[in-house]
């Protein structure tokens, strides 16, 4: 009797063992990745990310594990995402563009999140301040030269007088930059209206109503203007109007020019902040939102568009 009690007692002390271990995290750290849509710019700053951290040892597959989740642009499903990654117990959230940056903070207050593409986290309110985030979201900013970007606008088309700012009401990010931009267009002596969408479905009306009011269309960096580069730039484009882009993939996609930020060394930033995090335990509330300097600000132009609208491009703004 005495053994099988001594038995049994192993018995026991053997499960709670296997139990505890089976409770253990895996020796991996592990990010979840929640990004808006695909488009060159926020797929740009994904890879730039994950480059970062493979060059520094860590490794998807390896010593870290990455889960690449996209909402291909519906709020709902960043939400449902956002979700899902708390749930999973990521180590650290990765969340690209507003939106899901958006979605992942009201997800979470305990998990570190790092986001990306995002213009002003402090005035979409995901930080206290920009400097001093204050709780657990940190990351980089895409706030590109608004005013520089008018400013090109005059010189690529100078007859200009009434322009669109044209960008989806529903994006936080969206409205901070069409408020620079409608003040910078005042002070260069634009007249400018904004030319706002709800969602894609509504692209190719909207631009169409353009037709025949304004001269030129800005587009800054908006995920849902972004992704809908070819039937803007179709419409724009076939009734001679040029469009200046908040960034370089919106150009390749049909824009005419745009001066702004490359998204994969952003990305590459917030990979940065990442191993600072995992090397380094950082914490977010102390690290401020980081942005690219302005030597890095690159001038892109769409030279098959120019040439089909007619416009000539100034020497001094002709690339080499």
């Amino acid at each position: 009797m005495k053994i099988k009690k001594i038995i049994v007692s192993l018995l026991l002390v053997s499960m709670a063992t296997a139990l505890v271990g089976c409770g253990k995290k895996d020796d991996v750290f592990t990010i979840g990745v929640n990004q808006f849509v695909t488009h060159a710019a926020l797929d740009a700053s994904y890879q730039g990310f994950v480059d970062a951290l493979n060059d520094a040892g860590y490794i998807d597959g390896e010593n870290i594990k990455i889960d690449l989740q996209n909402a291909q642009a519906d709020q709902p499903t960043a939400n449902t995402i956002a979700t899902k990654l708390v749930n999973d117990n990521n180590d650290l959230i990765l969340a690209i563009a507003t939106p899901s940056a958006q979605a992942v903070a009201n997800a979470t207050k305990d998990i570190p999140i790092l986001v990306t593409a995002v213009t002003d986290p402090a005035g979409s309110g995901l930080v206290a301040s920009n400097d001093a985030p204050g709780g657990n979201v940190s990351g980089t900013s895409d706030l590109t030269p608004i005013k520089n970007q008018i400013e090109l606008l005059t010189k690529l088309i100078p007859t200009a007088k009434n322009i669109a700012i044209l960008y989806c009401s529903s994006e936080s990010n969206s409205k901070i930059q069409a408020e620079i931009a409608m003040e910078a267009a005042s002070e260069y002596g634009l007249t400018a209206i904004e030319a706002t969408v709800s969602n894609s479905n509504e692209i190719q009306q909207v631009v169409q109503s353009l037709v025949g009011k304004v001269d030129a269309i800005y587009a800054p960096t908006d995920n849902v203007i972004a992704a809908g580069m070819p039937t803007v730039s179709l419409v724009a484009n076939d009734n001679g109007i040029p469009v200046i882009c908040g960034e370089k993939g919106m150009v390749d996609a049909g824009g005419l020019a745009t001066y702004g930020i490359d998204y994969y060394k952003l990305g590459r930033l917030t990979g940065e902040q990442a191993i600072k995090i995992i090397k380094d335990e950082a914490d977010t509330a102390t690290m401020p939102i980081e942005y690219l300097p302005d030597s890095e600000y690159e001038l892109t132009i769409n030279q098959e568009v120019a040439t089909k609208l007619g416009i000539v491009i100034p020497e001094d703004l002709q690339t080499k």
